[in-house]
């Protein structure tokens, strides 16, 4: 009879802190039913299905081509403030307005003056003999090559000129950034895209995957993958005079916790990964522990995403977002199709709760633990003469 009493408390302790076994997380009726608590929701649950897959697929990425426009190539440099120019100056036949001097070149009757190269003032101006201070900020050669043959019309012979940009300070782009050699770089007439800019920059030293170009243009900016630069013909724009191009390498990184192979933070080490392809990186399902019921990712969504899903807006989280927990259930073999689809995101974690049988199972490790030593004792001791 003392047996039988010990027995029965050392069952009812256990089963009475039962809820109290330790354990890697929620299981998976927890994490739905913690998503409501005093009456108000603390984050959407939202099982994934084919709709819900498709309203993720469909929300539009980062694009250049789209933010910046695919107009062809750009327009031919104008002079800008700082440009260094060199004006020449033809006269019909000698003894006209401008002199012997050493840079003169005589040729078939004509005679070439060129005029020491000059900086484009503050005023956006250069001095040209007899035709005083000449405006050329943002002018084309052309036009200045016009401005100048007017003013000396009625005092060269037929004049007839040819304005250069020697060096150009305001045609250029600046290429930097923390895995590039940064650089300025010029333009040239023929126009140059971005990949032609990150190449003249010396390129890119982090891999393709893991660096994110950011292209800052008039006052807005825009990032996307440079895998995606490279694999997108349409996203290799391009570049403008004064564009900002800044190569940065973020790692990209989902973590896995709770019943499988390893409890992680993995990178991608791709430019897109999906739901299937992170829980193989993290060695799967545990077959002992697991729910494949109870496969979980938590995220923050933006607000249009959370309009798609038809899920309420909470905006608790980062630029009004609202935290979202997404369910898939791995016991039905069509799952396995949406999460070869289901897109993993920078920083989502992916949880797979414990099976309420490996609860149980618990249960008994720990009664066997307390009552092992109980039964030893009685049967030595019913043993002993």
């Amino acid at each position: 009879m003392k047996f039988v009493a010990v027995f029965v408390c050392l069952i009812g302790a256990p089963l009475t802190a039962c809820g109290y076994l330790p354990t890697a997380g929620p299981t998976t009726g927890e994490v739905v039913d913690q998503g409501v608590q005093d009456n108000q929701i603390r984050y959407d649950v939202v099982d994934v299905d084919a709709n819900v897959v498709s309203a993720l697929l469909a929300q539009p990425e980062e694009s250049f081509h789209k933010r910046f426009g695919t107009h062809g190539k750009p327009p031919p440099p104008k002079i800008g403030i700082g440009d260094t120019v060199s004006v020449s100056i033809w006269e019909a036949a000698g003894g006209g307005l401008f002199g012997a001097s050493p840079t003169d070149h005589v040729s078939a009757g004509s005679r070439n003056v060129t005029i020491p190269e000059q900086v484009v003032g503050r005023d956006g101006g250069i001095s040209v003999p007899f035709a005083g201070r000449v405006p050329v900020a943002e002018r084309s050669t052309v036009d200045v090559q016009s401005e100048i043959e007017h003013r000396l019309a009625e005092k060269a012979i037929e004049p007839q000129v040819i304005v250069t940009i020697s060096k150009s300070v305001t045609n250029a782009a600046t290429v930097s950034g923390e895995v590039v050699n940064g650089a300025r770089v010029p333009l040239s007439v023929n126009g140059d895209r971005l990949l032609d800019l990150i190449a003249l920059a010396g390129g890119a030293k982090a891999p393709v995957y893991s660096t994110f170009v950011r292209l800052s243009r008039n006052g807005v900016t825009a990032t996307i993958p440079m895998e995606r630069l490279v694999s997108d013909p349409a996203e290799n724009i391009y570049g403008q005079a004064g564009d900002i191009l800044t190569l940065v390498q973020v790692p990209q990184t989902f973590s896995v916790l709770g019943a499988t192979g390893q409890n992680a933070q993995v990178n991608f080490n791709a430019e897109r990964i999906t739901l299937v392809e992170a829980l193989a990186k993290a060695g799967g399902l545990l077959d002992q522990r697991s729910d494949p019921a109870g496969v979980f990712l938590f995220r923050f969504e933006p607000p249009a995403v959370v309009t798609a899903l038809n899920a309420p807006q909470l905006a608790t989280g980062p630029d009004r977002s609202s935290p979202v927990v997404y369910r898939l259930d791995m016991s039905n073999a069509n799952a396995y199709f949406l999460a070869q689809r289901f897109p993993v995101e920078d920083k989502d974690i992916i949880y797979v709760a414990n099976a309420r049988l490996n609860e149980l199972q618990k249960f008994f490790t720990l009664l066997n633990t307390l009552t092992g030593p109980v039964i030893t004792g009685i049967v030595v001791k019913n043993a002993s003469p």
